[in-house]
């Protein structure tokens, strides 16, 4: 067969449409032969966003019950528990603290949708519990956490799946099979870019914790501090002390697929440059932020992330831009088109225009990712998105944060991810938690 980039135009959407058919209908004929026995049990925790999509996708799953929902808000809780019931037929459990799941021999899988303080200690807790997990992205909040969440699944032996479900959308596993079989040669670079118009979040009080809200429960490992009435439920994400900046919310997914791309694992460096231009608030990170990547074999991976100037790139507000020595590409979760030296069209695969900036992204990719998951518990089958491969695109994540903090260039070790010769950023490497809740594997 000839290489992707010199395959005609015609032939080769015919030949990925019919490569996609076949990985659905084998899909559908491993659960179709599954028996009784063969049922996974789950419980989601954290049902604010992502965790609805994902409570209503796994009971779409043939053979998967959502037996627990969970949520420190009571107000979530009730929310969910009406979204489920759309789908399946047996109601769930409703519980705030995840421990009651965990202590639930019939649960076999645990999906954490938490904010990112949490993700980490709970799927470690997971794990030696004996159940599998599902972890959205960043899957922890500082990098030690990333390492300790691959300790965790070693010791342990479950499965771990990351949330990046880009991994397992058919376009972006097509194009990718095609860049590495050299359809735009070696490819060297790879530009990555998110672009939303976020509001303000103005400047917090105190205030009384409402009624609903388990305030102690959703702080878990993070330090203690006062409620305040402009953090829960999603500006969480602008803190510290429980978020990771833009780099590691929507970054994780575009420089995950840059670093698929271009085969590459760490870096040997780490720059960023950035700051908060937008509004006068409690935002205590980056609204704009460049971070450069440096990996051996002179490979180079650049993300731009603007939290509040939505100018797109290449007509996208999110996306992935791979430059080869003989062509390049220019992906979304909505597909791709290979360009040869000189721009001219080569292959394309766009798929219906999806919203890029939907924070739930309840998606086609998601339904297969989870589905993946699944049969990566029933029959050993092979991870789109590993714990151990989703660590290496988190590691970069927070060394993005940590590059960004102390206003230099990073040395790192490709060996380990680790920073070379900088105590101030080494410092950084891991935080102060509630000794009660602290992760120990």
């Amino acid at each position: 067969m000839a290489p992707e980039s010199e395959m005609p135009r015609r032939e080769f959407l015919k030949s990925a449409t019919a490569a996609g058919i076949g990985i659905a209908m084998s899909q559908r004929s491993a659960f179709a032969q599954g028996g009784p026995n063969d049922k996974v049990v789950v419980g989601v925790m954290g049902l604010n966003g992502r965790g609805v999509v994902h409570a209503r996708g796994f009971a779409r799953v043939p053979n998967v019950e959502v037996a627990y929902l969970c949520d420190v808000d009571s107000l979530v809780l009730d929310k969910c528990h009406a979204e489920l019931a759309t789908v399946q037929q047996k109601a769930a459990k409703g519980v705030a603290d995840f421990r009651r799941m965990l202590d639930d021999k019939d649960v076999d899988a645990l999906v954490i949708a938490t904010p990112d303080h949490w993700q980490t200690p709970a799927t470690i807790l997971a794990l030696k519990a004996g159940k599998h997990v599902y972890v959205e992205k960043p899957s922890g909040h500082n990098a030690r956490e990333a390492e300790l969440i691959v300790e965790a699944q070693q010791k342990y032996k479950r499965v771990v799946q990351i949330g990046t479900q880009q991994r397992s959308h058919d376009r972006s596993r097509e194009v990718i099979e095609a860049i590495h079989g050299g359809a735009i040669g070696t490819p060297y670079l790879a530009r990555a870019w998110y672009a939303n118009t976020r509001a303000t979040i103005g400047r917090g009080q105190e205030a009384p914790v409402p009624s609903h809200l388990d305030y102690e429960l959703w702080q878990g490992p993070a330090p203690r501090t006062p409620y305040r009435d402009n953090v829960i439920h999603y500006n969480w994400h602008w803190f510290w002390r429980w978020g990771t900046s833009e780099v590691c919310n929507n970054g994780t997914h575009e420089i995950d697929i840059s670093r698929w791309a271009l085969g590459v694992e760490r870096p040997v460096s780490v720059s960023s440059v950035g700051g908060r231009f937008h509004f006068q608030d409690d935002w205590e990170m980056p609204d704009t932020q460049e971070v450069c990547y440096e990996f051996p074999g002179n490979k180079t991976i650049i993300w731009q992330g603007t939290s509040c100037n939505g100018a797109k790139t290449h007509g996208r507000s999110r996306g992935t831009m791979i430059l080869g020595t003989n062509g390049s590409v220019i992906m979304d979760r909505d597909g791709y088109t290979i360009y040869d030296l000189k721009g001219a069209v080569v292959n394309e695969n766009i798929g219906p225009k999806s919203d890029a900036l939907n924070v739930s992204a309840d998606d086609t990719a998601t339904l297969v990712h989870s589905t993946n998951f699944v049969e990566g518990i029933r029959s050993d089958a092979k991870l789109h998105a590993p714990i151990e491969e989703g660590a290496k695109t988190v590691m970069l994540c927070h060394l993005g944060n940590i590059a960004q903090k102390v206003g230099r260039k990073l040395r790192i070790d490709p060996a380990t991810g680790r920073i070379v010769g900088d105590k101030d950023a080494t410092q950084m490497w891991q935080r102060d938690y509630e000794p009660r809740w602290a992760p120990n594997v």
